[in-house]
């Protein structure tokens, strides 16, 4: 079983900047896929990006081009690195991961593994 540990929250200022990261530790073949979602106060939990072993990334219309997704293979560590942050980016933060091709499109059912949240708090 493949177990998810998030760090790289805090509180920032409008326009600033934070990188999260998530260790993985489990058998081999089971973060094949892995992605990031949120949650804010009030809202459902929504995909923020993906991305697969091969690299290939993809990305909520609201995050395109101030959020980029990345991976260590090797040490099997997953990185958000969020520019230019907003208030209403404002949420916890999921890691998750899964050894069957899924997208965080699919939806939060879809994946198989969670991490515990970490939180980013955007001010203006």
């Amino acid at each position: 079983q493949v177990r998810l540990v998030e760090s790289g929250g805090g509180s920032v200022q409008a326009g600033g900047s934070l990188r999260l990261s998530c260790e993985a530790s489990g058998p081999p073949g089971t973060t094949m896929f892995a992605g990031w979602f949120r949650q804010g106060s009030g809202t459902e939990r929504e995909g923020v990006a993906g991305i697969d072993n091969d690299g290939s990334t993809n990305y909520a219309d609201s995050v395109k081009g101030r959020f980029t997704i990345s991976r260590d293979n090797v040490n099997d560590v997953l990185y958000l690195q969020m520019d230019n942050l907003q208030p209403e980016d404002t949420a916890m933060y999921y890691c998750v991961v899964d050894r069957f091709p899924v997208e965080v499109e699919n939806g939060v059912s879809a994946w198989a593994t969670w991490g515990q949240g970490t939180q980013v708090t955007v001010s203006s």
